[in-house]
């Protein structure tokens, strides 16, 4: 601290300003305290202010309103927020209307010139484009003979309809007519699939543009042709021969099983729907191998012009030393997946409540992410997609429906023999109390209910009312099925694995040549015999 010394009093001879006087040696000096003055600081002040600056500086001032909830730490982030909240409503600018340059004048010729070139009405199949039909407006050229042909690639887009897609090209309206008349008895022409490229031959006739040719590829096995011969419109189809062999793609699992199936030829599509079917029978991360066999069949499509198309998958399979791992069979009206060694009998261990869950926690002590302290984690959870549906892990009767505190919506199940389980966090239930339930049976959908900080599966095993951990307890489910249908699905299964692997691409030539000679039969035909 410092104090004036030497400063020359106001009213005693000394300068007016005498302030100004004052030399550096007097300002920073720090004297003896001179008797009768207090000059000694007040260190429990500076005790409490440096504590409270620390207090201050420890502070979490942007907590996270999910934990911890109703301690102080957590109210004083509410305030916060909170008070953020009206600081901005408080500067929420007005709506008073801004100074802006005037809009540019547009005349008729440059109004037609934005018409032709928008981008929306195009999609929409309006009228619109320079090489438009012709009008009344349209008159022929003195002396004028140009019969010059005008070609062109239209396309079918998302949400046009083949009649508007003729008339955007500049097709006259009658020989439009007469186009649809032609096409329609080939195939129907909304069953042209959006993308269709159509190339177009257009002359010039007088006053109009007269249609001379028109081809495209009406159907992944038909190609169509109308041409004007003799002054009239004329449909040809050209039958393409299409084999529909299953594609089968077997190799050997190396470091990676999607490299290696990627290497084999197998396409991306397929992998994931292969990938994703093992995944809902086994763990991709412990039970796949180095060494391991995978085993892909596809549906699949191949034109002799040398386009293919890629199904759905039908078969999913997985060996090691030649002993099946998984043979998965797409079975049924509904298109689902079966094991093959399951179908019939009897299948134990950990039955998963939810397709393609992922386990997010396990059983046992645990800090809960809501109430912000640890206690006993009485199950397990598995992460899903919101409102991906719940399965009953095994037959039994549903004990309790609803409401259930932290559980949000929650079905018990009572399985007989002392067990029970639990279903935690339901977005909706879809069983009532009391209802009898089978294996597999949907009871309900995945959610975030209760106290829950995302969409996830809460699921419990009780054995005689104690919890218990739900990975150390097998179920045992019988799969009845119907004599007759578990013979036809064996007799699918041998069809799929007697596939050669890689028959589906060997040469279409000769069935080519059967078409061109007027040989070609119906592809259901085929299928048939």
């Amino acid at each position: 601290m410092f104090k004036p010394r030497d400063l020359p009093q106001f009213g005693q001879g000394g300068p007016a300003f005498g302030a100004a006087a004052l030399s550096r040696g007097q300002v920073i000096a720090d004297p003896a305290p001179q008797a009768g003055l207090q000059d000694t600081p007040d260190q429990g002040l500076i005790a409490r202010l440096r504590s409270t600056a620390a207090r201050i500086a420890a502070a979490d001032w942007s907590c996270d309103l999910a934990e911890n909830i109703g301690s102080p730490g957590w109210f004083r982030g509410l305030t916060i927020m909170l008070g953020l909240g009206f600081a901005a409503l408080v500067q929420w600018p007005d709506a008073k209307a801004m100074a802006a340059l005037p809009t540019m004048p547009i005349d008729s010729q440059a109004r037609e010139e934005f018409r032709v070139q928008m981008i929306q009405p195009l999609a929409l199949g309006a009228d619109s484009g320079r090489r438009m039909g012709a009008t009344s407006a349209m008159a022929a050229a003195a002396g004028s003979s140009d019969t010059a042909n005008v070609k062109f690639t239209a396309t079918l887009t998302q949400g046009d309809s083949f009649e508007r897609m003729l008339a955007r090209a500049g097709v006259g309206p009658a020989d439009a007519a007469a186009v649809l008349a032609l096409v329609a008895g080939q195939i129907a022409p909304d069953q042209i699939a959006p993308g269709t490229q159509v190339d177009v031959v257009l002359t010039s006739n007088g006053n109009a543009r007269a249609l001379q040719r028109l081809d495209f590829r009406a159907r992944f096995d038909l190609d169509l042709s109308i041409s004007r011969i003799g002054g009239q419109l004329q449909v040809q189809s050209r039958p393409i021969a299409i084999d529909t062999t299953p594609l089968r793609i077997r190799g050997t699992v190396g470091a990676s099983l999607y490299l290696s199936a990627r290497a084999a030829g197998a396409p991306i599509e397929a992998i994931q729907q292969y990938l994703q079917q093992l995944d809902q029978n086994m763990s991709l991360d412990t039970a796949i191998e180095p060494g391991d066999t995978f085993d892909i069949v596809i549906n699949f499509r191949r034109a002799a012009s040398g386009e293919t198309q890629v199904g759905e998958l039908l078969y999913a399979g997985l060996e090691h030393d030649g002993r099946p791992k998984a043979q998965l069979l797409r079975w049924g009206k509904d298109g689902q997946f079966f094991e093959a060694s399951g179908m019939g009998q009897q299948r134990s261990g950990l039955i998963m409540p939810v397709i393609g869950g992922h386990i997010t926690s396990g059983f046992g002590m645990r800090r809960h992410p809501v109430l912000g302290y640890s206690r006993l984690h009485a199950g397990i959870d598995f992460g899903a997609p919101y409102g991906s549906p719940i399965y009953a892990v095994s037959d039994g009767r549903v004990s309790f429906s609803g409401w259930h505190g932290g559980h949000g919506n929650y079905v018990r199940l009572e399985h007989g023999g002392g067990y029970g389980t639990g279903y935690g966090h339901m977005s909706r239930i879809a069983v009532a109390s009391g209802t009898a339930v089978r294996a597999g049976q949907v009871i309900g959908y995945v959610g975030s209910t209760g106290l829950s900080t995302g969409p996830h599966l809460h699921y419990e095993l009780y054995r005689n009312g104690t919890p218990v951990n739900p990975m150390t307890v097998s179920f045992t489910v019988v799969n009845q099925v119907d004599p007759a249908e578990l013979a036809a699905y064996k007799a699918r299964l041998g069809q799929i694995k007697a596939i050669t692997p890689g028959a589906a691409l060997a040469s279409l030539a000769p069935r080519q040549a059967a078409v061109g000679k007027g040989e070609a039969r119906r592809e259901i035909d085929r299928l048939g015999s």
